[in-house]
């Protein structure tokens, strides 16, 4: 846990993507860090390792990968981490981060993150394999809690105590994701806000938020559009209980017009300075 609370205070940030790049550039001011899609990076191409290095002389660069499948009963693909060591020894980043989630199944890619079964069996794999990770990278690792667009049956916990239960025990920080929180919520006819004192918030380094869409009565995590007033107040309340040291706006879809994407920074830079989270 101390590692985690030595780690630098970064601001508000964006997850980076590559037809905003000039508008970044225009408004370096206004974005305090970048966070990258480090699975962009491995095996690259000049074009993008000269792309990687312009950033990385502007701005605090966090990897974040997709693929590491921190939950696989099988273990961590060796050839996949080396690439992800590789890039973090390139980029000397403050922590990195993944998604508690699994991505890979009997050797095949199963294409998206897969929610873990809130079980103690999964909790011992993730620990275990994270143990693996870290012979290979000490840097400090932040996981990150997904939508979980299909519950697993056979659940001994709920998401708050599987989540506290990983981090806890593999002594990692939480990279809080408010939408994904929202969404979990509003699918399973919860209410997210009554269960906030649950969460590991002590263990909380960095957090998300993003816009998503309704489809047949469902909320989905798009990142496609505004966040919604709901998601921004949730976001208040969880940076109120966390020392958060970073917030990275998301939008992959449908990119607008960059000043929202700043104005959408300005207001969460704007709570984080009224909860006296950074200057």
């Amino acid at each position: 846990m101390s590692s985690l609370a030595d780690l630098p205070v970064l601001g508000v940030g964006l997850g980076y993507r590559a037809p905003f790049r000039a508008d970044l550039f225009a408004n370096r001011e206004r974005v305090d860090f970048l966070e990258i899609v480090a699975d962009h990076y491995f095996a690259a191409s000049r074009e993008k390792l000269d792309e990687l290095d312009l950033l990385a002389n502007h701005f605090t660069l966090i990897p974040h990968g997709l693929d590491l499948s921190i939950g696989s009963a099988e273990g961590i693909d060796g050839a996949y981490l080396d690439q992800f060591a590789a890039l973090i020894e390139r980029l000397d980043p403050p922590y990195w981060s993944e998604h508690l989630a699994f991505t890979r199944a009997g050797g095949v890619s199963i294409g998206h993150l897969a929610c873990l079964p809130y079980t103690r069996e999964a909790v011992d794999i993730v620990v275990r394999n994270i143990e693996t990770v870290r012979r290979r990278i000490a840097l400090p690792l932040i996981l990150e809690n997904i939508t979980a667009s299909v519950l697993i049956p056979g659940a001994e916990m709920d998401e708050p105590e599987f989540v506290g239960a990983v981090l806890e025990e593999a002594d990692c920080g939480w990279l809080c994701d408010v939408t994904n929180l929202f969404t979990n919520a509003f699918n399973q006819g919860l209410d997210a806000a009554a269960g906030l004192d649950r969460w590991p918030w002590e263990r909380v380094v960095q957090m998300h938020f993003a816009g998503g869409r309704f489809s047949d009565g469902f909320l989905l995590d798009t990142h496609d559009g505004l966040t919604s007033p709901e998601v921004w107040r949730l976001l208040e309340q969880a940076l109120a209980r966390s020392n958060a040291k970073g917030i990275i706006l998301e939008r992959d879809e449908r990119p607008p017009p960059f000043d929202e994407l700043l104005g959408e920074l300005d207001q969460a830079r704007a709570i984080g300075r009224r909860l006296g989270r950074w200057p």
